[in-house]
């Protein structure tokens, strides 16, 4: 592992501006909410063409927000670290006003009458917010590039995918268009884009964070998570969107456990070697523990439990769909019906009995270790890459590692750890409910021996 590079080829104003800096700028008086959004404005106008990651773009009431939150800064009235800072926000999510589009031209053109829980604590934060971010149609994909605003596109390699669901998110963090967004996690759809475009990505513990006023995919997988640019962002924002305490707890680490990834499902060898080079730079150690399932079993206990609730949720608009829905979700939502109900019950038993094995792993280790998607970003379209000279699926490829902590509901972190191929990898962090401040500590420690002063490097891992 030898070499740094820098993080993005685009440059948006929020590219090395982190929560903390922003907000002392905005104190001190060396900037204002309104000049936040003229740069997030003018980033989004310059970039956006390039990575789409926006579907739409609220100028107007954006502007309007920012010059509420200087006036109340200036009144004296603080609401916390997002005052006044532009959150972008992914379109499966209500924001009153505005149509739920979730990346589909089968939704109703019908504008929400209600923000959704995670919007109205942003709001009540004094957040500002810039617009809605593309998604893979449904949210029912981890590439990507099925949506009817397009692909949302990978800003280290604009023909590479950004990864999905909550690709446009991810993009506008990467890219620098705003600091903060908010996507949604089913099966690694906040993770997965999150390490293909070199961000930190966090999915908490199921339903730490409302999920009222999001378009559903599968109900009792789905969660709402961010994306910031740095673990004490994401902290920072956590704290807000689950009104949750986030103590800073500076003890020794008893041990982690490193989850073989190939135990799981395909995973590049660099891949991999990226992420366990991570935790050793930091001096952690790590126990190598096999979970005992064979590769691809947890990801099919997943796809049976994850297609009947989707197929469940979109059943009685189904004969809606055939003309305006993409015929790769269409054919995975229809795929669904073809699940009996027992095996979607022995699935659910068998969910309960990973997570209790889940569970007492975590009484043992303080934290999980793995690579967050066992392959770097694709090319736009490419259906089966070569991964370690064998091809796969690439939604089993992205997905293998991630899934399963939905199906525990487990709070799980991506942070960028190196690059393949000049192509940003993750490594992903598991911890039990309640002990997320383990979580944080761990995570900070391994950025720290990667992270220079001013800005995100990442090691280079070919050789």
């Amino acid at each position: 592992m030898t070499g740094f590079i820098t993080d993005s080829l685009l440059d948006g104003y929020f590219s090395g501006r982190s929560l903390t800096t922003l907000g002392r700028d905005l104190r001190s008086g060396r900037t204002s909410s309104a000049a936040l959004v003229e740069h997030a404005l003018e980033s989004i106008a310059r970039l956006d063409p390039i990575v789409n990651a926006f579907v739409s773009v609220s100028a107007d009431t954006a502007r309007a927000a920012a010059r509420a939150a200087d006036a109340e800064l200036g009144s004296g009235l603080d609401r916390g670290p997002l005052h006044g800072i532009p959150v972008a926000i992914k379109d499966i999510v209500d924001i009153v006003g505005q149509v739920t589009g979730c990346g589909s031209n089968a939704r109703p053109a019908q504008p929400a009458t209600a923000d959704a829980d995670c919007t109205a604590v942003l709001r009540a934060a004094g957040a500002v917010i810039i617009g809605k971010t593309v998604l893979h149609e449904f949210a029912y994909g981890a590439t990507g590039d099925r949506s009817a605003q397009g692909p949302s596109r990978n800003p280290h390699d604009p023909g590479r995918i950004s990864g999905g669901s909550s690709g446009g998110s991810a993009v506008a963090v990467a890219a620098g268009m705003v600091p903060l967004a908010i996507g949604t996690d089913t099966a690694g759809s906040v993770r997965v884009p999150a390490a293909l475009c070199g961000v930190v990505g966090f999915k908490p513990a199921f339903d730490a964070i409302s999920t009222r006023g999001v378009f559903p995919l599968a109900p009792t997988l789905d969660h709402v998570g961010l994306f910031a640019r740095s673990v004490e962002d994401t902290a920072t924002a956590y704290r807000i969107l689950a009104r949750a305490d986030v103590v800073a707890v500076q003890a020794p680490l008893r041990q982690l456990a490193w989850i073989e990834p190939e135990a799981l499902g395909p995973v590049d060898p660099r891949v991999a070697d990226c992420a366990i080079a991570a935790v050793r730079a930091a001096g952690i150690s790590a126990t190598s523990v096999d979970l005992g399932h064979g590769p691809g079993d947890l990801f099919e206990l997943f796809t049976t439990l994850q297609a009947s609730e989707v197929y469940a949720v979109h059943a009685e608009a189904r004969e809606t769909y055939t003309r305006t829905v993409d015929p790769s979700v269409l054919a995975r939502i229809d795929r669904g019906a073809e699940i009996p109900a027992w095996r979607y019950i022995h699935a659910g038993i068998e969910r309960t009995r990973f997570s209790h094995e889940i569970g007492a792993l975590l009484e043992r280790f303080d934290a999980l270790v793995l690579p967050t998607a066992g392959t770097i970003a694709t090319r736009l379209g490419e259906s089966h890459p070569d991964i370690g000279g064998a091809t796969y699926e690439v939604r089993a490829a992205l997905l293998a590692l991630t899934s399963p902590w939905n199906l525990t509901g487990s709070p799980a972190l991506t942070i960028p750890v190196g690059t393949v191929e000049g192509l940003p990898t993750g490594l992903q962090i598991v911890c039990a409910p309640g002990r997320e401040s383990v979580l944080w500590q761990l995570a900070g420690q391994i950025e720290a021996a990667i992270v220079g002063k001013s800005h995100l490097t990442h090691v280079t891992c070919d050789n």
